[in-house]
């Protein structure tokens, strides 16, 4: 009887250990970087560091192009348009920069962006967006883009969320808790 007590608090323990640690790795896919035709920044969550980190990429030669994406949250200039101003003044070049202000979501920032890739004979992409975000952004634009379409995951970093201990954060807890349901919603219809 103890030994199977034993067993049981091993298992709960472990499933309490791994399930933060898989749905960490499942939320925030990550692949090696490789030279693509564009980087994709789309709005939302910690959209600073997002674009960041489309310009660090683009500084760093793995794109010639940055396409930035999102309506405006508030006020009545675009996300994208911020985006593009944030990285103008950074120093990069406004032809190397396309926009795309109508996306109020992740689906409508893949249909939106796949229009402009497809309509400048763009191949492969860097997707950059907040690492919770990563999965589902990615499922939309590889629903949208079709499998000969390259899509490089590279997360920003978030101030909320980081992959090795966002339980530990009440609003990480709530990011996370809410893209499970919007990813588990996106497999479902």
């Amino acid at each position: 009887m103890l030994k199977k007590l034993i067993i049981a608090v091993l298992i709960a323990i472990g499933l309490v250990i791994l399930i933060p640690v898989a749905i960490s790795f499942y939320l925030s896919p990550q692949d090696k970087l490789k030279r693509t035709d564009a980087v994709v920044v789309i709005s939302g969550g910690d959209t600073d560091l997002r674009v960041r980190e489309g310009i660090a990429l683009y500084r760093d030669w793995w794109a010639p192009k940055i396409i930035f994406s999102g309506a405006a949250a508030s006020g009545e200039i675009s996300n994208a348009l911020a985006m593009k101003r944030i990285a103008v003044r950074q120093g990069i070049p406004a032809e190397a920069i396309l926009i795309e202000e109508k996306s109020k979501t992740t689906t409508e920032n893949a249909i939106n962006v796949a229009k402009i890739l497809r309509d400048n004979n763009y191949q492969s992409i860097i997707l950059v967006t907040s690492p919770y975000h990563q999965r589902r952004a990615y499922n939309s634009f590889k629903t949208e883009l079709g499998k000969n379409y390259v899509v490089v995951n590279h997360s920003a970093k978030d101030q909320a969320w980081r992959k090795q201990n966002w339980w530990e954060n009440a609003n990480a807890r709530f990011l996370t808790l809410g893209e499970i349901m919007k990813n588990f919603y996106e497999l479902i219809f």
